[in-house]
């Protein structure tokens, strides 16, 4: 069995680099390529799997259907992290999360998945030019070969 702290690694091992699949509303599939990281909820401090997005296509399938799937590698190392996503942002509001605590939040996230930033203010503006939304998987399964 796998655990959260085997994910993590492995994520740090490729850049932070997942697939993510949520399932589209005819019930097939879908996947993309994202930067992921281990940190804690930022309501409860329990560690989650945390990426950021927008668009279209993922938010509008986790906003409809949050069952997420996660997986990371390394070589012929994998592991998956299964359950429903929660979505914080500003399209996704959470009533303890304020647009201050969101722009900290969506920081996190980065810095969990191994980004950094020579400029910082840059960074927030396009985030919320963007209109950016964290996304954060408290696995009900975790698992790996």
């Amino acid at each position: 069995m796998a655990t959260m702290e085997d994910l993590a690694a492995l994520g740090r091992d490729e850049q932070g680099l997942a697939v993510v699949a949520t399932l589209r509303g005819d019930q097939t599939i879908q996947s993309s390529v994202v930067n992921v990281g281990v940190l804690p909820h930022p309501l409860g401090g329990a560690p989650v799997v945390g990426f950021v997005t927008y668009g279209k296509v993922k938010l509008a399938n986790l906003r409809a259907r949050p069952t997420l799937t996660v997986t990371v590698r390394s070589g012929w190392r994998w592991a998956a992290a299964a359950g429903d996503a929660q979505l914080i942002g500003p399209d996704d509001p959470h009533p303890d999360v304020d647009a201050e605590r969101l722009r900290l939040l969506l920081r996190e996230i980065f810095a969990a998945a191994g980004g950094t930033h020579d400029d910082w203010d840059t960074y927030d503006r396009v985030m919320a030019e963007q209109r950016r939304t964290a996304v954060l998987l408290a696995p009900r399964r975790i698992y790996s070969n």
